[in-house]
């Protein structure tokens, strides 16, 4: 009776050890997958599951289409020229800027004076309330102009034109008066950073012309952006509008985008142990009954029962991955099915025993 006992006993333990850890496969890949759907939910809103690929990281195969977090200092490689002025630039944009002296109306309060000033646009004095004495010329004889790198490269990456344009910071060029073209350098002359039309730069006259160039500096920048072919370009479906970040310095991707959960680590490794939980459980179920050590058995459940769970997850959210625990589903039932065949098939029968 007691040894009737014990193996009762024993059975009850199998059950509930085998149930626990069924449910601990079953939870484990649940709680993974949720995870992961989370983090790409998120992720989507910024385009898509960003790749980190760090410093110096060339385009490889497969990543065409997929987001990438790449960090360095852009090199240019084709530099931007303003044609008119002969002057080349190691940077990303080079702008020019135009300003000429001009008159310009001051109000403060009810009271209106007239000062000189370099100002960027055409000040029209029509529209000033004491026009008389205070004309100012027609028209510019230059404008400003951006001009813009043909190929900046960064980590192996040639940048779009978004990105191009989006890296910040801005300095001031000094221009090279000895390489100004003849028709210009007769008018132009260096003072200070500027080149100016002034007979006398410290004390300009009204109509005086000074041009200057502002170039983005070379720095270390973080980018995100979409890999196209060997380019990094913004991501124009992003539901975030944008679609793409530059900030400097190596900032890393959960910096980017703080409402971007924690991604899961280790996915792969989780999901096998989820199956060989459940697998190790339903080992312990069978062997709560009689003859029934079947390992085979045991991991071809496991494989069903988790491959279920994990494909209804996955329905509607990632079609390859909804199809890789379909396929482990269809392979723990054809060899649940195989090896319950073979135990009926091996069977004693009972006028045998």
């Amino acid at each position: 009776m007691d040894f009737r006992r014990r193996i009762s006993m024993r059975g009850l333990l199998l059950n509930i050890f085998g149930a626990l850890l069924v449910l601990a496969g079953i939870g484990l890949v649940a709680m993974t997958s949720r995870s992961l759907l989370n983090y790409r939910a998120v992720a989507s809103l910024h385009g898509g599951e960003v790749i980190d690929l760090g410093a110096n990281s060339p385009p490889s195969g497969g990543q065409h289409g997929a987001m990438a977090r790449v960090v360095g200092t852009p090199t240019v490689v084709e530099a931007p020229r303003d044609p008119d002025f002969n002057l080349l630039a190691n940077t990303p944009v080079l702008v020019r800027h135009v300003e000429m002296f001009q008159w310009r109306e001051v109000r403060v309060g009810s009271s209106v004076h007239y000062e000189l000033d370099w100002v960027d646009h055409l000040l029209d004095a029509g529209h000033f309330e004491e026009p008389q004495g205070h004309a100012n010329p027609a028209s510019f004889p230059l404008s400003g102009k951006q001009f813009d790198a043909g190929l900046v490269r960064l980590g192996g990456f040639g940048l779009g034109p978004v990105l191009l344009h989006a890296l910040p910071g801005t300095q001031r060029v000094t221009p090279d008066p000895g390489a100004l073209p003849a028709n210009l350098a007769a008018s132009f002359t260096r003072y200070q950073d500027y080149l100016v039309t002034s007979a006398r730069p410290g004390d300009p006259r009204l109509g005086d012309v000074r041009v200057s160039w502002n170039e983005v500096p070379l720095q270390q920048l973080t980018v995100v952006g979409r890999i196209d072919g060997d380019r990094l370009v913004a991501a124009s479906d992003a539901a975030d509008g944008k679609g793409y970040v530059v900030q400097v310095g190596d900032v890393p991707v959960l910096d980017i985008f703080p409402d971007l959960p924690v991604p899961p680590e280790y996915v792969l490794s989780w999901r096998i142990l989820a199956v060989l939980l459940a697998s190790l459980g339903a080992f312990a179920l069978l062997s709560a009954q009689r003859d029934r050590h079947d390992p085979l058995l045991a991991v071809g459940l496991g494989a069903l029962v988790v491959g279920s769970v994990a494909s209804v997850l996955w329905l509607g959210n990632d079609t390859g991955t909804m199809c890789g625990w379909l396929a482990l589903t269809v392979l723990g039932l054809l060899l649940t099915g195989w090896r319950l065949r073979r135990a009926r098939g091996t069977a004693t029968p009972s006028f045998m025993r």
